[in-house]
């Protein structure tokens, strides 16, 4: 199999080979793995019990899913990544602001997932060959890890698609069996010695909806446009890819997660997870917990670390793919050996989800009102103005940014980082908010709402008029002037010129 050439370059029509099966299998056999896992034993952290945890779990992933599978109906029409389209809002220079949020986001994830799969691989090799436990036999474990995990990202989407396939169903056996294995020391009641986290029960549900619940689609926010970038609107609906997107992170996200929590109160796992969930298992289970703990942390750092790959690809056009992934793996493993000799799980992700959420909902916001406002349709050629070094396009606003969605981006981050309660920060907010976090909320709500209300119609937006005599043809037109039906088969790709939006496609 060649290794991908693709960057965050528009993809031809004859290479969009995809369909929603394929989109359903990735986010499936991606997500079994224990970086997903370990946020179903957060809320147990918390001190929640079963159901509690059950609860706030589904909450979080299904509210999150609402609003982050329509942003798979972006790259459908654009085929090219999510933050390169977002260029259509913020600019062709603002999408930065994407590709930033989304390069922190696959880095934080990735670096979890190589951490707490090593630690798993670490703790069975302890009990099966009597492996020492000390700082070198984890540094070759991570090593291990990050080294295999390259190779499936920088060979790219096509191999990683095989590997999630494959994962999809080995992986939903070996959870199966796991099952099985932590049943007879399963308890519906919270860990002993573990008290509400934030001293009372709804607040610390609430805390567990967010922490452990919403993050997981929010993790997203900037992936799916690299999966259905290779799916052809000319060959399956919006509204097929739409539901197929909806599946797959519902499906892909609850059952490693619920299996989290099942696991964390079998195993008792109040402070800890990693090594609890070693300790209680059977030892016929070491095997195939040594397994899903390595298979599962390579496919699923794969694709977060082939995304940041594109991600820096797009900030750096100097830079092809395949290098920038090297960079980047390199980046991840370091922050894998910060986060185990450094920190605490629970800290480290409690912390890290939060922040990142709040940044990261106003863009997903904004992209999405953006999405609807143009009737989902995009300058395919203008959107890749940067990558090829050049100016101008109906995308080139004012120096290649917009000034307002920028700002209303900025601001519903700030906001929203003023109201988030982390171990590590609180913002000045919570006293607003009774100490609850309403982070997310806030921010994408005072993004969006400043977005809409800054910003004119798409019928009155006049991109690229500061820049009159650029190099690109495409500033002769815009998309937004457009009357429906009609086409600039110049610059667009197939499929993109007359796809209705979101709220169409949802019919």
């Amino acid at each position: 199999m060649a290794i991908e050439q693709r960057g965050v370059d528009t993809i031809p029509e004859a290479e969009r080979t995809s369909g929603p099966r394929d989109l359903v299998s990735i986010l499936l056999g991606s997500n079994l793995c224990l970086g997903v896992i370990v946020f179903g034993w957060l809320p147990v952290s918390f001190g929640l019990g079963l159901w509690a945890s059950v609860t706030s779990v589904v909450t979080g992933t299904l509210v999150g899913v609402a609003v982050t599978a329509p942003l798979a109906l972006i790259s459908l029409r654009t085929a090219t990544n999510l933050s390169t389209s977002s260029g259509a809002f913020f600019g062709v220079r603002g999408r930065l602001v994407g590709s930033v949020v989304g390069l922190l986001l696959s880095l934080g994830y990735t670096a979890l997932t190589l951490w707490i799969g090593g630690d798993v691989m670490v703790g069975t090799l302890e009990r099966l060959v009597g492996l020492p436990t000390g700082g070198l036999a984890h540094t070759l474990v991570y090593a291990l890890l990050a080294a295999l995990t390259v190779v499936g990202a920088v060979y790219g989407y096509r191999l990683l698609l095989k590997l999630s396939q494959a994962l999809a169903v080995g992986m939903t056996l070996l959870l199966g069996l796991g099952l099985l294995a932590y049943a007879g020391d399963f308890t519906t009641a919270a860990v002993p010695d573990t008290p509400y986290l934030l001293g009372s029960f709804w607040p610390t549900w609430l805390f567990a909806a967010v922490a452990a619940g919403l993050s997981g689609p929010v993790a997203f926010i900037t992936l799916l446009g690299d999966y259905t970038r290779y799916i052809s609107p000319a060959k399956h609906s919006p509204r097929k890819v739409w539901r197929a997107t909806c599946l797959g992170l519902v499906v892909g996200l609850l059952i490693p997660q619920l299996f989290g929590t099942y696991t964390a109160l079998a195993a008792r796992g109040g402070v800890e997870y990693a090594g609890p969930l070693v300790a209680a298992s059977p030892a016929w289970y070491l095997v195939p917990l040594l397994i899903a703990a390595t298979a599962g942390s390579v496919g699923n750092a794969g694709l977060m670390l082939y995304s940041m790959g594109l991600d820096l690809d797009a900030i750096l056009p100097k830079a092809t793919r395949a290098r920038a992934t090297l960079v980047v793996a390199a980046v991840a493993t370091a922050f894998v050996f910060l986060g185990h000799f450094a920190s605490d799980a629970q800290t480290a992700m409690t912390s890290f989800v939060l922040l990142l959420t709040a940044i990261g909902t106003p863009w997903a916001v904004i992209t999405l009102i953006g999405h609807v406002r143009h009737g989902g349709r995009y300058d395919a050629e203008a959107l890749q103005v940067y990558n090829k070094r050049s100016r101008g396009g109906v995308y080139w606003y004012t120096a290649g940014w917009h000034p307002r969605a920028t700002a209303s981006w900025a601001l519903g981050a700030a906001v929203g980082l003023a109201a988030v309660s982390t171990p590590l920060y609180e913002g000045p907010l919570l006293a607003l908010t009774g100490g609850i976090d309403c982070s997310f909320v806030l921010s994408g709500i005072v993004g969006g709402v400043l977005y809409a209300v800054l910003t004119p119609s798409p019928a009155r937006e006049t991109p690229g008029t500061d820049t009159p005599g650029t190099e690109t043809a495409e500033t002769t037109k815009t998309p937004e002037t457009e009357k429906p039906g009609t086409k600039t088969p110049e610059t667009k790709t197939p499929g993109t010129e007359t796809v209705p939006g979101v709220l169409a496609d949802r019919g």
